[in-house]
């Protein structure tokens, strides 16, 4: 059966049963479907994206300012840690939430995985909006503290609130006073659609390998896959 038509299966996932139905089925709407089917009764989710993406930074500023008397800058990063669209996409990956978009035939065939993750990202914001709407203010503080609040302690254990890169050099230069450097490994994929693989190194050692659409994202790649790869070995 298609999940689409089953609500109440993803009510129960998220934990909040919807009095208007109407607002979870819009929430999980993406405008590609309207293109496709004009004369559906919904429209398409990013005006509760708007709301959410609101109601979310709300609801984490206040919590975070409530509980950490730290500075603002840090507060700031603490909060990007927690709302970006990685870290929402997973949220929306533990709920299964992408299978019930309502998705264009392109859009749900389509095997991007950067693409994928910044729907599901969009829709989880939309769905915080819907929950506002439909239960209050308080419902949707529980929601976002079970889901998202409740993955502070382990960011600030990592240090996830700082980029890769960044943490992976303070790593390096903490333990070895050495600073990674990164260089190109490959490049390939024409001037439109370029896709470059850049390696990590500490001195003439490789460390990791990360890919990317442009240097930078493969030189982030990299310092994740060091951390993680240096996290599995025990070395952090």
């Amino acid at each position: 059966m298609d999940k689409r038509e089953q609500p109440e299966e993803l009510e129960a996932k998220i934990g909040v049963v919807f009095q208007n139905k109407n607002f979870l089925k819009e929430a999980l709407v993406h405008r590609s479907y309207i293109n496709e089917h004009s004369s559906f009764a919904l429209g398409h989710n990013e005006r509760l994206e708007f709301l959410g993406d609101a109601v979310l930074e709300l609801v984490v500023t206040e919590y975070l300012f409530k509980n950490y008397p730290n500075p603002e800058g840090e507060l700031t990063n603490w909060r990007a840690a927690l709302v970006n669209a990685k870290m929402l996409a997973e949220i929306g990956g533990t709920f299964d939430l992408y299978s019930y978009l309502y998705l264009s035939r392109g859009e749900s065939k389509d095997n991007n995985i950067k693409a994928k993750n910044y729907i599901l990202a969009n829709a989880v914001e939309a769905v915080i909006g819907a929950i506002y709407l439909d239960q209050g203010f308080e419902a949707v503080r529980v929601f976002i503290t079970k889901n998202i609040l409740s993955r502070l302690p382990y960011i600030l254990e990592h240090k996830l609130y700082m980029d890769a890169k960044s943490h992976f050099q303070e790593i390096t230069q903490e333990k070895m006073g050495i600073t990674p450097n990164y260089k190109v490994v490959e490049e390939s994929g024409p001037d439109h659609n370029k896709k470059f693989v850049v390696g990590i190194y500490l001195g003439e050692e490789l460390i990791a390998e990360g890919e990317g659409t442009s240097k930078q994202e493969a030189q982030m790649a990299a310092a994740e896959n060091a951390v993680i790869q240096w996290e599995n070995e025990g070395k952090i």
